[in-house]
């Protein structure tokens, strides 16, 4: 977009999908990959669970396009994909998180850099791990204008709150011994003894409840509580 640097920005479509597009980013010589979906409208960066790039992230990336958002969901794992609880948290530990954060940043650059992409902020949502990752994105870049955490975990990655500028919004489960309750407490204690700006929401449910493709855990009601409560939270903050 006009007037936006492109410095050390390459992007390219490689694989047409069904409503979006495989793309190849580069920062600083550092190429990555993600999906990417929407037409115009506020950009939203969608971070995967410990699964890696699967369809339901995508099919996540393909609703936020409907409603008028365009998302990018970088592919932390390079391809690597598994449904295998103990792959998956192996991956999950595997990640390298600065790279991880080289990674938040070129996908901050390549929405930014879309003639497509309304305003100089964009958005951050992600679940479990990515949920975390979402909240540790929102403070390394101040391009984030807003960050979502779904039920976020992941022992390595520890932001740094007082670095946060983007208003938070928390969606958890009450039955989760990963995003617990009591570190959920924990967490909201120390963004308000911040003074940060944050809205919690706590769910009857257990953790995953968002993701349709698990039908063990997955709960419609706080699902589709949660993702009203995501819509207008972006559209509130994130303003094209």
């Amino acid at each position: 977009m006009e007037g936006r640097p492109r410095t050390g920005w390459a992007a390219a479509a490689v694989e047409s999908l069904d409503m979006g597009d495989m793309v190849r980013f580069v920062r600083d010589g550092q190429p990555f990959q993600g999906y990417q979906a929407g037409e115009s409208g506020p950009g939203v960066i969608l971070i995967q669970e410990w699964w890696g790039l699967v369809g339901h992230i995508k099919s996540v990336a393909d609703r936020l396009a409907d409603e008028e958002f365009v998302v990018l969901a970088p592919d932390f794992y390079d391809g690597r994909q598994t449904d295998e609880p103990d792959e998956a948290g192996s991956l999950m530990m595997a990640l390298d998180i600065e790279m991880a954060a080289e990674m938040v940043r070129a996908s901050v650059d390549h929405l930014l850099a879309d003639e497509r992409v309304g305003g100089e902020k964009v958005g951050v949502v992600g679940f479990c791990m990515g949920g975390q990752l979402a909240l540790y994105a929102a403070t390394i870049d101040q391009r984030i204008g807003a960050a979502v955490d779904f039920y976020g975990i992941h022992p390595n990655v520890k932001p740094d709150l007082e670095r946060l500028e983007a208003p938070l919004l928390g969606l958890f489960a009450s039955q989760d011994e990963y995003a617990s309750p009591e570190a959920v407490k924990a967490l909201d204690e120390e963004l308000t003894r911040l003074d940060k700006p944050h809205e919690f929401h706590t769910y009857d449910a257990q953790h995953a409840f968002f993701n349709d493709d698990r039908p063990a855990v997955y709960d419609p009601g706080a699902a589709a509580d949660a993702w009203q409560r995501m819509l207008a939270f972006f559209r509130k903050h994130l303003e094209a």
